[in-house]
């Protein structure tokens, strides 16, 4: 193990070397320190150095790489510190930050696994157990969508499925168009790609519909790979309509990109339809979905995801990229299965549940003075527009500063979902995952909170 030194005038001999514990022996030889010659450092089993010439030694770490210094935090998850220390304070808090439902995990999962016989749990296929890849032929079949078998690779959840896709359609350094806001994650993913996410603005005065096709394409460049679409839209909520999507698939066409389609939330439809790009004629060898059932069946922490595309090249390196991980997990996929085959009898009466929960999340923001937001159709968001200065410091300032009857709540600040700096700086998403009445009552604690805030906040 190289090991170089060099003194100090405080008498601290400065190292750098790169120690991996279960290869370390008891003593390193250093020749390289010339004028006390060479000298043996003693290592001991928690790291620390001393020498054999009476110095202690300082070791510093290897520097980390420019992708992890871009690496950002979580938006949606950061306030949860501040949120720990309210409940420590004995207050109650609703969670409208995080897009985790709470209603039950259908019981044909957990059956499914506790029936499972095998003794031992042995690597899968790396494109997925057959059970599952044909139970969900079988679910797209009966949205008028046929599927190959090899048009399926299974994913360790959405996250790895969107991962693999910017791997696989971008060189580090392309460029991939996302509409903003969006889902917060895409950054990371982007940067562990190497990817440079081109943000395109939406209005939340249009509801955060896209833009016209001219103004989507003035951001198309000979670096650009892709355009990602998330259909319903986590964080507005908002469904696409048929005419935005053909101008996708004709801005993909003319410029041969992949449309990259994020469809997690497609039962979440509460007015009208939600069209899938692989329904759309022509995107055949560039529609790319990346798809999920931790909403659509409230199994979040399964991390059951798929990639599905008719294009075989494409397919092809995501089941390389799938052998590289080797399998996902045998346990969820065999649950997985038997949910996906009971059928849509889960869905009617959850949506008819989160149609209520975001009726009375919206009616109650309404009554905010000077809030904005539109009615969302679909998913479980809504982005909205705050009479705040500083969305940022007040979410915190819920978690720090306020409290009506012991009872606060969370919201997720709007700027994470912003790849534009300076925007959102007065936007929220709020989940709205909770039944309707504490929805209700999450909202007007808002009410309140907003009101007290910009009392304390005022500007002269």
């Amino acid at each position: 193990m190289p090991v170089s030194v060099a003194p100090s005038r405080d008498g601290i001999v400065h190292c750098r070397c790169f120690v991996i514990p279960e290869y370390v022996r008891t003593f390193v030889w250093i020749a390289s320190y010339r004028p006390f010659g060479a000298h043996r450092i003693s290592v001991s089993e928690e790291g620390a150095f001393s020498s054999s010439f009476g110095m202690n030694i300082m070791i510093s770490a290897p520097e980390l790489s420019h992708r992890a210094s871009l690496m950002p935090a979580s938006p949606i998850r950061k306030l949860v510190p501040l949120g720990d220390a309210a409940k420590q304070r004995g207050i109650h808090v609703y969670h409208l930050n995080i897009g985790q439902p709470d209603i039950d995990t259908p019981v044909e999962f957990f059956d499914a696994v506790q029936s499972f016989k095998e003794k031992v749990i042995a690597y899968g296929n790396s494109q997925g157990i057959r059970l599952f890849i044909e139970s969900l032929q079988e679910y797209y079949d009966t949205l008028s969508i046929p599927l190959l078998y090899d048009d399926i690779v299974i994913t360790t959840g959405g996250s790895e499925a969107i991962l693999f896709a910017l791997m696989a359609a971008a060189e580090p350094g392309d460029e991939v168009l996302v509409f903003e806001p969006f889902y917060t994650n895409y950054n990371g993913f982007a940067i562990m790609a190497g990817v440079t996410l081109v943000p395109v603005a939406t209005q939340a005065e249009d509801g955060f519909h896209l833009p016209s096709r001219e103004e989507i394409e003035k951001h198309i460049t000979p670096r650009t790979r892709a355009i990602i679409i998330c259909n319903p839209n986590n964080p507005t909520g908002t469904v696409l309509g048929e005419k935005e999507l053909h101008d996708v698939r004709d801005l993909a066409l003319r410029h041969n990109l992949y449309v990259l389609a994020d469809e997690v939330y497609r039962e979440f439809v509460y007015e009208g339809t939600a069209t899938s790009v692989l329904q759309i004629e022509g995107l055949e060898q560039h529609a790319v979905v990346m798809d999920s059932l931790s909403k659509r069946y409230s199994l979040c922490g399964g991390r059951m995801g798929s990639v599905i595309s008719r294009n075989r090249a494409f397919m092809e390196v995501m089941l390389r990229f799938g052998q590289a991980r080797l399998c996902t997990a045998t346990l969820e996929q065999v649950g997985s299965a038997a949910l996906v085959a009971s059928g849509a009898k889960y869905f009617d009466p959850m949506i008819r549940e989160y149609r209520q929960r975001r009726d009375a999340t919206y009616e109650e923001l309404q009554n905010i003075p000077d809030m904005l937001c539109r009615k969302p159709n679909g998913a479980f968001y809504i982005m909205a527009q705050f009479p705040v200065s500083d969305i940022e410091d007040f979410a915190a300032w819920m978690l720090t500063d306020f409290s009506d009857n012991n009872e606060t709540t969370m919201i997720a600040p709007g700027p994470g979902f912003y790849a534009t700096p300076g925007r959102g700086l007065n936007e929220a998403r709020l989940a709205y995952v909770l039944n309707a009445p504490e929805c209700r009552r999450a909202v007007e604690l808002l009410a309140r909170g907003i009101e007290q805030y910009n009392s304390v906040h005022r500007k002269d």
